[in-house]
């Protein structure tokens, strides 16, 4: 297959995050697939881009509610007021791997249009939409025992999933992954047996929409600040969603999960 191509129309942004999003092109020029960003009127240039990035608190933004997308355009939302029709919200400070994870789903979207891929997802998901409503609402939770695995187990329960298998290390979760979809998976960081980075790669190639949380005793307030700065720079860099404090809260998890969904 030949190397592809999205193309993306960036509104607003402060110039610090044009850097880091102009970064995040040009990396992805070693990848497949490749993004770049879309200039009205440039040679070459597709008549339209395949992907809107909007800064919700931008003075353009407001055209954005009112104005009709072209069949197969996907809206990626940052910050809040995002329209019914946004395909992603993302919330600051943006979180670079996600956003990748997203425009990666686009690029599955468009393979799904051109028939390489048994699979529709065309039309845009509308916010009142769950992960789990894409795909099974089913949960993985790969590391915690004891305790911490019930608890988690019975608050995901609580959550609305309908089961939660348990893998102790890496290789049982990799075959889970691959015989079963998740729409949540908690990877235990702390846990010995447990590649939580891999996995979490691992999942944003198979699972783009599955929620991921990374879960840790020093993301608690007790550890010292620069281990906990250190934990929370590696999760921001990876393509986990979020990180949990041990000792485990049901209401950090309810807000993850809720932040997730993001009710309309």
């Amino acid at each position: 297959m030949d190397h592809q191509r999205v193309f993306v129309k960036v509104v607003g942004f402060t110039d610090v995050e044009r850097h880091a999003l102009n970064t995040v092109f040009r990396l992805s020029e070693h990848r497949d697939p490749a993004y770049a960003p879309w200039i009205e009127g440039v040679q070459g240039m597709p008549a339209a881009p395949e992907v809107l990035l909007v800064d919700g608190e931008s003075a353009e933004a407001v055209l954005t509610h009112v104005r009709e997308l072209p069949a197969g355009q996907r809206l990626i939302w940052v910050g809040p007021g995002a329209p019914a029709h946004a395909w992603r919200v993302l919330s600051r400070p943006i979180q670079w791997a996600i956003l990748l994870t997203d425009l990666d789903a686009m690029f599955a979207a468009r393979l799904a249009d051109s028939g390489y891929v048994d699979l529709d997802i065309s039309t845009p998901v509308p916010l009142d939409a769950t992960a789990g409503a894409l795909q099974t609402e089913r949960g993985l939770l790969v590391g915690p025992d004891g305790p911490d695995r019930q608890r988690l187990t019975d608050w995901l329960g609580t959550a609305g999933f309908e089961s939660v298998d348990t893998a102790p290390g890496t290789d049982e979760a990799v075959a889970l992954i691959g015989r079963q979809t998740y729409a949540m998976v908690i990877l235990d960081i702390d846990a010995p047996l447990v590649d939580a980075w891999s996995l979490a790669a691992l999942l944003a190639r198979t699972a783009p929409d599955a929620l991921v949380l990374g879960l840790s005793e020093h993301a608690g307030p007790l550890t010292a600040w620069w281990r906990r700065r250190r934990l929370i720079r590696h999760v921001d860099n990876s393509p986990m969603h979020g990180l949990l404090a041990r000792p485990v809260d049901q209401t950090q998890l309810r807000e993850a999960i809720s932040r997730w969904r993001r009710p309309g």
